[in-house]
């Protein structure tokens, strides 16, 4: 695509970065194809070549309206695209760059502005619990919208973690509002370490990742953010201390992977952000070596353990994002478990999106209800993820159980 920069951008940062991606792209439109709201809204401006056009055109200096922020607003950032997109453009990378420069050229409506700038400061929050705790206890009172955000409390099995000391050390990043909300991952992604001989290490300084106040435009913020959770992480690092960084939200997963790049022109702390992403894993990336120590430990009824039937929905942020795909429904089927993904549209967003379910309802529900119609196709006992977002949206639409892999391989291994 050959794109003239205006002169505001022409050597900048930004706009260099984003002409380098936009030259990849040739118009083929393979990924208007596999885009959730092309797909739902038909619209070639809600699809990623449509935005691509969108944000060429502020890029070589042409007027910015609210419209074209709503058109990169609804964009889910799944990345679905890059996965489909022949060329290589890196099409997450630019979204939030475009995104960047518009909302500095277009004021958003006061009630909006109130909103982002609650759900980045609260999700980020230490109130965050409490708020959540007196929610859980007038949840039965709440207006369906509300209610549909609030978890039901969970029990006091799910705080309890492994006393066991091992020679193997890796950190685990327990996340903003997972702590909170579903507690019970993480201490299930301790317990199952610990029956493989690993021992999990939380550094009570790391928070969020920096991906809430990033995708809410708050880039300052988001940078700031993953500074605090490098600084956090470093003794244990440089000391040799841990030999991993384990992620069990791959949501959170693909920003710290991404670390050395969004930190690559900070020279006090470029170097340390390319170590810590090199040492993250997203927690299935272990399962190659965790199944052959927790395979004789299995509990086992009918030759499949605990539920038998599971439908598994890949995150975007782990299959497109990261790109890891099939490993999780592999490994689990190694274990005893009987995993499915949906027949049809499994590469596809659920609609949660981090914040998106939020800021856009109507078409975030669509989405879920589109992905829970062929999840339920499947008939499972449960549907398991791997991304907090995920578990909490697409719960909200069912009466299934939705559990993360890992709680129902810790339920397994203590049957």
């Amino acid at each position: 695509m050959q794109t003239r920069l205006s002169s505001e951008f022409k050597g900048t940062p930004d706009g260099d970065a984003a002409e380098a991606i936009l030259r990849k792209c040739v118009h083929c439109g393979f990924c208007t194809a596999t885009c959730p709201t092309y797909q739902l809204l038909g619209d070639e401006l809600d699809g990623p070549r449509g935005r691509i056009y969108l944000m060429k055109q502020v890029l070589e200096g042409e007027p910015v309206t609210r419209s074209t922020q709503q058109h990169l607003d609804r964009c889910l950032t799944c990345r679905n695209c890059e996965s489909t997109c022949p060329s290589g453009v890196q099409y997450g990378e630019l979204v939030e760059i475009g995104r960047k420069l518009v909302d500095a050229r277009v004021e958003r409506p006061r009630g909006e502005r109130a909103v982002r700038w609650l759900l980045k400061e609260g999700l980020t929050s230490p109130l965050f619990a409490p708020a959540l705790k007196l929610g859980q206890a007038v949840r039965p009172l709440l207006p369906s919208t509300l209610r549909n955000k609030v978890p039901p409390r969970a029990g006091a099995a799910a705080h309890r973690w492994p006393t066991r000391q091992h020679p193997r050390k890796m950190l685990l990043l327990m996340g903003c509002v997972q702590p909170a909300m579903a507690p019970n991952i993480n201490s299930a992604t301790a317990r199952v370490l610990d029956a493989a001989g690993i021992q999990t290490v939380v550094a009570d300084e790391a928070g969020c990742c920096g991906a809430i106040r990033t995708h809410l435009g708050d880039i300052d913020g988001g940078l700031d953010d993953m500074r605090r959770n490098i600084d956090a992480w470093w003794p244990q690092v440089v000391s040799n201390q841990v030999e991993a960084i384990v992620m069990n939200a791959s949501g959170c997963g693909v920003t710290v992977k991404d670390y050395g790049h969004a930190l690559a022109r900070d020279p006090a702390y470029a170097e340390k952000a390319r170590r810590i992403a090199e040492l993250t894993c997203d927690l299935s990336e272990l399962l190659p070596e965790l199944v052959p120590r927790l395979k004789p430990r299995m509990k086992l009824r009918d030759g499949k353990a605990g539920l038998r039937s599971l439908a598994f929905h890949p995150p975007c942020t782990l299959q497109h994002g990261q790109q890891l795909r099939g490993g999780v429904e592999t490994h689990l089927t190694t274990l005893g478990f009987e995993v499915r993904v949906a027949a049809s549209e499994s590469h596809l967003c659920c609609g949660s999106a981090g914040t998106y379910s939020v800021l856009q309802p109507e078409l975030a529900y669509q989405l879920r209800d589109r992905k829970l119609g062929h999840l339920d196709a499947l008939q499972p006992q449960a549907i398991i993820s791997a991304n907090v977002g995920c578990i909490q949206h697409l719960q909200s639409g069912t009466a299934i159980p939705v559990r993360h892999w890992i709680e129902v391989l810790d339920e397994a291994l203590a049957a």
